[in-house]
């Protein structure tokens, strides 16, 4: 983790840490861990993998409901935001 900022520069990305005093902030990515866990279990070789299969396992990730919030689907709730349409949760 120290060097944490190294991939967001280069990427041009944004990574979110969860606030100190507020384990609320972590259920979602406790549960996210989970979910990529059962598609690349611990000690899995990534070299094995190509980018296909990658994408492969991202969309099935992304487009799992997740209980939290309300049964919604990451993807679709992203797509929302990028549209500034209302998040509608549990649909």
């Amino acid at each position: 983790m120290t060097e944490h900022e190294r991939p967001p520069q280069r990427l041009a990305i944004r990574i979110c840490f969860p606030d100190p005093q507020r384990p609320w902030q972590r259920v979602t990515n406790q549960n996210t861990n989970g979910m990529w866990q059962e598609y690349l279990p611990k000690s899995t070789d990534l070299s094995d993998y190509t980018q296909r299969k990658f994408n492969t396992i991202a969309h099935q990730v992304n487009t799992r409901p997740q209980k939290y919030p309300v049964w919604a689907m990451p993807l679709k709730i992203l797509t929302q935001l990028c549209h500034q349409a209302p998040v509608t949760l549990g649909t």
